[in-house]
């Protein structure tokens, strides 16, 4: 790829030229848009010509001249010394250090957009492989190295330098515009972040740290009118940063409606990956259990189309598809799993792709969002009520995203209502149980039902020796706090 030579002039006008004959029904572009772009892999011919875009053309021609997107064409055929280099946003030196050890924790089981980082900006690794680079020595400093120079600098210390300068100057914004922008998105203030987008345009196409755009950390705090200005200014829907997070994504995460729905009209690729193989949008909504983004995401279009997901949806069809006619799994049934966390606050893992662990994990994100239907089919098939694959078990999973249906569903079938499991990151989720995460996360109704079905509220966490009513005392929930108190509590 990196011997490719491009006119931009030259393949804008090959994509408008492949547009035009995509709409025209010519079987050859036809062909050349469902091989490199998977959201019209299977769609009618009559689909394709009445709803594909330049978007969609430019897409599959970046991506047969290998490049994973068209901005990384783009950048490639308009060469800059500058170009690709990110911005500050936050001048706290631990913040972006935190960056830094995210991706030496990530680094062995990283998704091919941190290892392009990698490969960008270390001078080391310009030439190597994925695998090559995931099975080198890689260093705190060699991971200071790439954000040096991943911010313009030729090394670490220059970069500590200009942050202590950003932090405490009064014109930091004017000298770096888009932490200025940044700002004034963190405090609402969409007046100043709009002028600062009329005064410098390019803006809307620069990249942050981590490689985020101002869209992408607009989407995150769900500034809609900012998010308008944006799109209006140009700003590419589809941009990831340096983990392949792109605007949907941020919207998949958050539960943002209204706004993954603007995303998804301007062109947001449903097929897009971050954090490893198979982290689209709707995966990282299922992650979460945000039922509702998952559904607009999920649409007729499910990628991928593997057990997961289709149990996330509760759609019985697509859960049946994964089974074949001898009752086994299918091989896409139990492919692009890669995505298992969505940052690296999360501990290491490598899913196996065993038939039980991938049974188990689809009856985990089923209880995510509540899919009642659907879960006899997989404690049928031999997933675990118990089980717990990567950080939860069903039943806390169940608690921790307010299902009750889920919950009284895992009970009434036998369901250990005291066992500890896993949770999220390093620091907390240790022995947890399904009460000390209902009542952490206040979720009354839930509460009361693991209650009046028997859960042992004596029962303390491996971390810090906390019982559920401890949990709720400590993350501010009240009302869960006093009922247990009620209850007795020890």
């Amino acid at each position: 790829m990196k011997e490719l030579v491009l006119n931009l002039e030259q393949q804008k006008k090959q994509a408008r030229e492949l547009l035009r004959a995509m709409r025209a029904g010519d079987p050859c572009a036809l062909s050349r848009l469902r091989r490199h772009h998977a959201r019209w892999a299977a769609a009618d011919d009559s689909d394709v010509r009445v709803h594909v875009s330049l978007h969609d053309a430019e897409f599959a021609l970046a991506r047969e001249l290998g490049f994973a997107s068209w901005p990384k064409l783009s950048a490639h055929a308009e060469p800059s010394a500058r170009l690709g280099h990110t911005r500050f946003y936050v001048t706290d030196l631990a913040w972006i250090m935190d960056r830094v050890l995210g991706l030496l924790r990530t680094k062995d089981s990283a998704g091919p957009a941190a290892l392009e980082q990698i490969r960008e900006w270390h001078p080391r690794f310009c030439d190597w492989s994925d695998e090559e680079i995931r099975q080198a020595p890689f260093t705190v400093e060699d991971a200071r190295l790439v954000y040096a120079k991943e911010h313009g600098f030729d090394t670490w210390d220059e970069l500590a330098s200009r942050v202590k300068v950003l932090a405490v100057g009064a014109a930091a914004a004017s000298a770096e515009p888009f932490l200025g922008a940044f700002a004034a998105l963190r405090v609402g203030d969409v007046g100043c972040f709009a002028a600062l987008l009329r005064a410098r345009p390019r803006l809307a196409g620069e990249r942050g740290t981590n490689g985020n755009t101002l869209l992408n950390l607009a989407v995150s705090f769900a500034s809609i009118p900012a998010v308008e200005a944006l799109l209006a200014a140009g700003a590419d829907v589809n941009q990831g940063n340096n983990r392949g997070w792109t605007p949907l994504h941020q919207a998949a995460y958050a539960n943002q409606c209204e706004i993954a729905g603007m995303l998804m009209e301007r062109g947001a690729a449903l097929d897009l990956e971050a954090h490893g193989a198979g982290g689209t949008p709707l995966v990282v909504a299922l992650f979460w259990g945000h039922r509702e983004v998952a559904d607009l995401l999920g649409g007729d279009f499910a990628a991928p189309n593997n057990l997961r997901v289709a149990a996330g949806l509760g759609r019985a069809e697509l859960v049946e598809a994964c089974f074949g006619a001898d009752g086994t799994l299918t091989p896409e049934a139990c492919a692009a799993r890669g995505f298992y966390r969505p940052h690296s606050g999360f501990p290491d893992w490598k899913p196996t792709g065993e038939p039980q662990e991938v049974l188990d994990e689809a009856l985990v994100w089923a209880c995510k969002t509540g899919r009642v239907a659907v879960l006899a089919r997989l404690v049928e098939a031999g997933a675990r009520l118990d089980a717990d694959p990567y950080r939860g078990t069903p039943l806390v999973w169940a608690a921790v995203c307010d299902r009750p249906d889920a919950v009284e569903w895992l009970l009434d079938h036998g369901a250990d209502i005291n066992k500890k499991a896993t949770f999220g990151g390093f620091s907390h989720g240790q022995g947890i149980t399904a009460l000390h995460m209902a009542a952490q996360y206040g979720h009354m109704e839930v509460v009361r039902l693991l209650v009046q079905r028997g859960a042992d509220r004596t029962i303390r966490e491996d971390l810090y020796q906390s019982t559920a009513e401890g949990a709720a005392k400590h993350f501010g929930q009240s009302e869960v706090w006093e009922y247990l108190k009620a209850a007795g509590t020890a």
